[in-house]
């Protein structure tokens, strides 16, 4: 699962959280309809943007939910789950999506892709996904085409950017591809209407997935030497904020010109989810609680200095100076010391941990879930709350654009 839209399952409610799943699971199930098993894997938060674009624009039919059998990243339960010809346009834009990524990692040599074998068939598959996508995609009217010329020129673009070459050159490639897949969401709504808006707002939602991308990627390709707009480019983070900043407020105002029939989680993602990752990628708050979750504040105010259990304090009791003596341990004897983390598992046992893991539902549904294998602890696809309690969600709808619409948010 991969994307800069990870809603929380706070924010959501019930009645929206099931809406997301059915979306999120109606695309992972047209991967496999269409292309098999393996073609799961390409599920992501920002493909099912299609297929939730597509159903807020349709009138409602009976024939776009249908109930999928157990599942155990559901916990072997059953669920109602999208479908038809969005979540299909969708499937096709997240496997050719893949296919490019795929190969711009094999270019990089990232990882395990530096071996030529595991290159040989990470291209392979990277073909085959390309393939399957432009099926799909014809098969809802959609060309694929438009996002593997876009991909191509993407490489071209990235080979002759430095330092002085405008941002928005690197990203136009990006831009261009997701205001396509935006824009056909209309055609298959039957609102041609809302074609334009809807370009506007993929065109901008593009620019923002590449600029929010090489933010959260700028330590780690600088440490391994590869290739990032921001580092290519000079493109300081103040200037990349004001960009991020633009393009979302680009975005409202275009939702304000599209024609919904029930636009409330299409807007909650775009509006108010997409603003809360731009904030997430920088490392700002665009509300007041989110201090709270950076540690900034405690719940009774900022930590006090001096107190038991601020571990900067003098009198905090595992420095070794409390008032029994002994070095730290009350009963005195050897000082003490923190327990050991458990260790890692070893393959068998980890199979047999992922197995309970997903049939006990907690990828999806957990907050947190311990690593099969690392044993660490792994946020669950809803868990990635960024706020401290669920009054907090319901008070902290401060987002400036709330009144862009009658959606009640």
């Amino acid at each position: 699962m991969f994307g800069i839209v990870r809603p929380c399952s706070h924010r959501l409610g019930e009645g929206l959280k099931t809406q997301w799943m059915a979306h999120l699971c109606g695309l992972c199930l047209a991967l496999r309809g269409d292309h098999g098993q393996f073609a799961r894997v390409v599920t992501n938060y920002d493909g099912l943007l299609i297929s939730v674009l597509t159903e807020a624009q349709a009138e409602r039919t009976t024939g776009r939910r249908r109930t999928a059998g157990p599942c155990p990243l559901r916990g072997m339960r059953t669920a109602s789950v999208a479908q038809g010809e969005g979540a299909r346009l969708a499937a096709a834009v997240s496997l050719v999506l893949a296919s490019a990524k795929v190969r711009d990692h094999v270019a990089d040599k990232d990882g395990l892709l530096a071996r030529r074998p595991v290159a040989l068939a990470a291209r392979r598959v990277a073909a085959s996904w390309g393939r399957a996508g432009a099926r799909t995609g014809s098969d809802v009217g959609f060309d694929t085409a438009v996002l593997v010329d876009a991909v191509d020129r993407q490489v071209g673009i990235e080979a002759l950017a430095g330092p002085g070459t405008p941002l928005l050159t690197v990203t136009e490639p990006t831009e261009t591809a997701t205001a396509a897949a935006f824009a056909h969401t209309a055609v298959l709504a039957g609102r041609p209407g809302n074609a334009e808006p809807l370009a506007e707002a993929g065109r901008l939602f593009g620019r923002l997935a590449h600029l929010l991308d090489a933010v959260e990627d700028r330590e780690t390709d600088a440490a391994s030497g590869a290739w990032n707009p921001l580092t290519a480019t000079g493109t300081p983070l103040v200037e990349a904020r004001r960009l991020a900043a633009d393009a979302l407020h680009g975005i409202r105002l275009a939702l304000r010109e599209v024609e919904f029939t029930d636009g409330k989680l299409a807007h909650l993602l775009l509006a108010h989810e997409l603003g809360r990752s731009v904030d997430r990628a920088f490392g700002t708050s665009g509300c007041g609680h989110q201090a709270h979750a950076d540690g900034a504040r405690g719940a009774f105010g900022p930590p006090q200095h001096g107190g038991p259990y601020n571990p900067q304090s003098p009198q905090s009791p595992y420095d070794g100076q409390n008032p029994y003596g002994g070095g730290g341990n009350p009963f005195g004897g050897a000082p003490s010391f923190p327990p050991p983390g458990p260790g890692r598992r070893g393959f068998w046992a980890g199979c047999a941990a992922a197995i309970g893991v997903c049939c006990t539902c907690k990828v999806c549904c957990a907050d947190e879930f311990e690593g099969p294998w690392s044993r660490k602890r792994r946020e669950g696809c809803l868990g990635n709350c960024d706020c401290n309690c669920c009054e907090a969600c319901e008070i902290c709808e401060c987002c400036e654009c709330c009144s862009c619409c009658d959606c009640g948010l």
